[in-house]
């Protein structure tokens, strides 16, 4: 368990830019559970998404001709076009929801997104150097788990499972990372539940702020 929201950023780097992310109840989200059907497509293409979103995450770390600033303009547009941002964001306050006012979940949803961003952004060049491997994919209810391998040199291999969803649109989406068989869903979630019987749900809010506004002077 982390005692604060910024020691479990730091304790999931090696999924290089893990995307955490959360399984909301199918409602939620509104996507109806695949059929039996469906899942053996489901499961390739669930792998080849993940391919290409290493491939894409890989081009950017290694385009030299990008500055720093732009290869992090770039790489947040992976993730806020690959990760359910919102739905993670609600899914780690899932048993305050019913207790926060209106207003203090305006205010910890427009934090929330960007505090990922910029989390996952500021420490993308760690893995410039790091390959990763597809080894397998299969499926689980609505979901596909895509096994794979990142392998760093000089660097023992981590493997991660990326939980991926089709949208009803016909896309996939990253729902949550398992990383050397941690649950970055669950971890998370129970550390946000830690923060705020602490301090209070305003004071988690001011910490996503407070963060935000770091990494945007930093720029």
């Amino acid at each position: 368990m982390f005692n604060h929201p910024e020691n479990f950023m730091r304790a999931i780097k090696p999924a290089f830019a893990a995307l955490l992310l959360s399984a909301l109840p199918l409602p939620l989200l509104g996507i109806a559970p695949a059929t039996a059907q469906q899942a053996p497509a489901d499961e390739a293409a669930a792998a080849r998404f993940i391919e290409s979103l290493a491939s894409d995450a890989f081009a950017v770390l290694r385009d030299e001709s990008l500055s720093k600033a732009d290869a992090r303009t770039k790489f947040r547009k992976l993730l806020q076009e690959n990760v359910a941002l919102r739905p993670i964001g609600q899914r780690l306050i899932r048993k305050q929801r019913d207790s926060v006012t209106p207003a203090q979940m305006e205010a910890y949803n427009a934090a929330f997104p960007e505090f990922i961003l910029n989390a996952y952004a500021d420490r993308l060049y760690d893995y410039q150097d790091a390959t990763i491997k597809v080894i397998r994919a299969n499926p689980r209810g609505p979901f596909t788990d895509v096994q794979t391998r990142v392998q760093r040199p000089g660097s023992q291999p981590v493997d991660a499972i990326w939980q991926v969803r089709k949208t009803p649109n016909g896309r996939y989406l990253v729902n949550n990372l398992t990383v050397s068989n941690i649950n970055l869903s669950i971890t998370q979630e129970a550390d946000f539940n830690a923060y705020i019987q602490k301090n209070g749900f305003d004071a988690l809010v001011a910490f996503l702020k407070s963060a935000n506004t770091k990494s945007a002077n930093a720029r």
